[in-house]
């Protein structure tokens, strides 16, 4: 192994960083000063210039925000891990601390190092969609809170509109459905300003049951259908991809999706899946024939979910909208 490996464990105020082979370790801030003492202190360690270092950090939100934009500046090569990866990856560890942490992550990176794929920064255009989408997902929680408290109060117990807490509540709502259409149309507005998002963009909507929101999160998550591979990849990451449950003779159990994946993927594409089996012929034909044989329900909506997924794959690598072959067929 030629590259230096360095494992940063990220902090609101500092950053913990464990050079692996030299296995040093030192505390800085979380900020541009921090970064430039810590490149200094890095090269003047392990006497290498940028290209032959590799950094490796948990995905921390706003936190690691900052030193992934310095590295992206400075040509670095860096990966952004899940930390339950990390964690399930290193077997049974006692203790805690940032020190530690900084060096388990050193550690994976140092073993898989040939696995991993180098973190490749989304534009700012993508970035700004993921703000968005993000912020949009927390206003759609608080009005639906706001919509349960008063179906609760008027159907429930059976509150007159003009109770001072149900009149709040509506307003709240009504305000919150203003920002969630800003919102949107602020998302609407980065397609017209970038030509490759709204080729994307276009291709992807061209396929019934899905719409803004659910292409919106798509293109945001794959980085423009640049980070997966295949929609194969994608299905497993979004937590609709069935997995095996079975072991010799005696563990024979159901296939089943797995718990782990992205939820408000898996939300939005389930959403999807219940409006395509109401508007695309042929995904309701398959969806009630499927019900008709005894299928479950569940399983059915699962399976249509790949389906759009593979969908909005082939249309965004061919860049041609969706083709429904289906009705030159009937």
């Amino acid at each position: 192994m030629k590259k230096e490996i360095i494992g940063i464990d990220v902090s609101k105020k500092t950053i913990d960083v464990c050079l692996y082979l030299i296995k040093a370790h030192k505390c800085f801030k979380n900020d541009q000063s921090g970064f430039l003492s810590m490149m200094k202190w890095i090269k003047k360690l392990s006497n290498s210039v940028i290209s032959e270092l590799a950094f490796c950090f948990e995905h921390t939100g706003l936190y690691s925000y900052s030193l992934r934009q310095y590295l992206h500046e400075q040509q670095a090569c860096f990966f952004m891990v899940s930390g339950l990866l990390v964690k399930r990856s290193l077997g049974l560890v006692r203790g805690k601390s940032d020190r530690v942490d900084a060096g388990n992550l050193a550690k994976f990176a140092y073993l898989h190092h040939s696995e991993l794929k180098p973190y490749v920064l989304p534009s700012k255009d993508v970035l700004k969609l993921k703000e968005l989408l993000s912020l949009r997902g927390k206003l759609v929680r608080q009005r639906a809170g706001h919509k349960s408290f008063l179906k609760e109060r008027k159907y429930v117990l059976q509150v007159d509109d003009q109770e001072i807490q149900v009149s709040i509540a509506q307003s709240i709502v009504k305000v919150l459905t203003e920002k969630i259409k800003l919102i949107e149309n602020e998302i609407t507005s980065i397609y017209k300003e970038s030509d490759e998002l709204n080729l994307t963009f276009k291709n992807v909507v061209s396929i019934k049951g899905v719409g803004l929101i659910v292409a919106s999160a798509v293109i945001a998550a794959t980085n423009n259908f640049k980070s997966f591979n295949n929609w194969r990849q994608f299905s497993c990451y979004s937590g609709i991809a069935p997995f095996e449950h079975q072991s010799g003779t005696s563990i024979r159990g159901k296939t089943r999706i797995s718990n782990l994946g992205n939820r408000q993927l898996k939300t939005l594409l389930s959403q999807s899946a219940a409006t395509a089996i109401q508007y695309n012929t042929e995904l309701k034909m398959y969806y009630r024939r499927r019900l008709d044989q005894g299928k479950s329900k569940l399983s059915t909506l699962n399976i249509i979910r790949n389906k759009i997924v593979s969908r909005i794959f082939a249309v965004a690598r061919r860049n041609s909208p969706f083709i429904d072959t289906f009705k030159f067929a009937t």
